[in-house]
């Protein structure tokens, strides 16, 4: 069940993304690291109301962010979509002891079929560039790599940016 998430859901959802940073870590992915995401990060998207988690039985196993508002980053992709009316995703998550069970791929379906509900022109993303499994997922669901942004809190490798197209 993919319902909005809480205040009482964040630390959790820390948890999750934690999971997640030391799982890919352990496999050469430094994408994740003390700096992000943070809490704060996750209280700011409860606040805004575009963190949402996935419940499997009563426990909380996984997330995204989904928000029509646009990074200052992103101003410099050359996206395929017209700007102003768009869907971008942040922070998607699974925990490791939940991850080839779809749930990931639920997620992005909700946050597509929300996108097309707001009638927005595409949705937007970005995954790291050494992450081959989820820029493999990306691709797979149709979406078009279109350029770079680095987070340099992050890491020295770019983060590749993503668009899928909504049918109008």
């Amino acid at each position: 069940m993919i319902r909005p998430a809480t205040v009482h859901d964040v630390a959790r959802v820390k948890k999750i993304t934690e999971a997640c940073a030391a799982h890919m870590c352990a496999q050469g992915i430094y994408q994740w690291n003390a700096h992000y995401p943070s809490e704060a990060v996750f209280k700011k998207d409860v606040e805004e109301g575009s963190l949402y988690v996935f419940k499997l039985s009563d426990e909380v196993v996984g997330c995204i962010m989904c928000s029509t508002y646009k990074d200052e980053l992103y101003n410099s992709i050359d996206w395929q979509s017209p700007e102003g009316h768009n869907l971008y995703i942040h922070r998607l998550a699974v925990h490791p002891d939940f991850q080839g069970r779809g749930i990931a791929q639920q997620l992005m379906d909700f946050a597509e079929n929300k996108a097309i509900a707001l009638h927005c022109h595409s949705v937007r993303l970005d995954t790291f560039s050494q992450n081959p499994r989820n820029n493999r997922f990306y691709q797979t669901r149709g979406y078009q790599k279109l350029g770079d942004v680095y987070f340099p809190k992050q890491s020295e490798h770019p983060f590749h940016c993503y668009e899928k197209v909504l049918e109008p």
